[in-house]
């Protein structure tokens, strides 16, 4: 059975040894292969995450991304990181099929592995030490039920990544959470593209009452299709993840509200995890969960100055 380790325990165990990792890590190098780029508002603040442990643990690091969402191309980028081998590896795992040989062979060559963001319904099995990041069918389920509770009985789930297992268990969640009428609108990462599939869908279904968006890359375009239809406020519109667009909407109260899963934290602790474990094979189980947690008009204001900062 997984087990969930509690993140006060873990950053105690960050913090109290911090300052000697610090001046003894120069010599640790480890690299991070993520399915997203530092270019996206969301990854952005993983990688900044990323870049605050590099520094706080005096380490090595190197974020490596595909240009698009490839899944062939970042097991490459995964199979070219063992072949370097580093003293650790950080994955996301939004497709276990596809990459799931590469991290097999990345544990076999005695690399330790922790992975962040997605796959943490597969990273016992591919034997991945520890996972930090939010369950996603749990946070799309909350989500469904917040919705619910606003009165909305029929939605969409806007997905820009179809086939990232992830995102998928988001509107899993989400339909189930919600107990009404849920369709997957899937689209690409294009603003234009997603906008006008909104547009097209409510043309074709009038009476759709709510949408959840994935991410900020298609909260924005949602929002300004809403808006241009003149339903911005009437239908519920709610999102996974914070940008300073989608802060801005909820403090204004357009948005019903945003699922955190404090993605600096995935960047920030894996780094560290693996440092701990190089230095003094210090290492957490399970899943240390980052979320979710819920950002709504009510509480909009207290995230921005972070948001400011790169840090929310």
């Amino acid at each position: 059975m997984r087990s969930i380790t509690k993140f006060a325990a873990v950053a105690l165990l960050a913090t109290g040894v911090l300052g000697s990792a610090a001046t003894a890590g120069e010599d640790v190098r480890i690299v991070v292969v993520s399915h997203g780029q530092a270019s996206d508002p969301f990854w952005s603040v993983v990688k900044n995450g990323v870049d605050s442990a590099q520094k706080d643990m005096g380490v090595n690091v190197e974020y490596r991304a595909p240009e698009t969402f490839d899944m062939v191309k970042m097991s490459q980028l995964i199979d070219a990181a063992v072949a370097s081998a580093p003293d650790g590896l950080v994955v996301s795992i939004p497709d276990a099929d596809a990459l799931g040989p590469s991290i097999s062979n990345a544990v076999k060559a005695g690399i330790p592995v922790v992975s962040m963001n997605s796959g943490s319904d597969v990273y016992e099995k591919l034997g991945v030490r520890v996972h930090v990041g939010q369950t996603e069918f749990e946070a799309g389920l909350g989500g469904g039920k917040r919705m619910a509770a606003a009165g909305v009985k029929k939605a969409i789930c806007v997905n820009q990544e179809v086939g990232n297992v992830a995102l998928d268990l988001r509107c899993e969640g989400f339909a189930e959470g919600l107990g009404g009428d849920v369709k997957v609108l899937a689209v690409s990462m294009d603003p234009t593209e997603i906008a006008n599939a909104i547009k097209a869908h409510f043309a074709a279904a009038p009476d759709t009452e709510g949408v959840l968006t994935l991410g900020p890359s298609a909260a924005e375009p949602a929002m300004q299709a809403l808006e241009d239809l003149g339903l911005l406020g009437s239908v519920k519109l709610a999102t996974f993840d914070l940008s300073p667009a989608v802060l801005t909407a909820l403090e204004a109260g357009k948005m019903l509200f945003a699922i955190d899963q404090q993605q600096y934290l995935q960047g920030y602790l894996p780094v560290v995890f693996l440092t701990l474990n190089a230095k003094y094979g210090l290492m957490p189980a399970g899943v240390v969960m980052t979320g979710p947690g819920f950002v709504t008009p009510e509480n909009a204001a207290q995230v921005i100055e972070l948001s400011k900062q790169g840090i929310r």
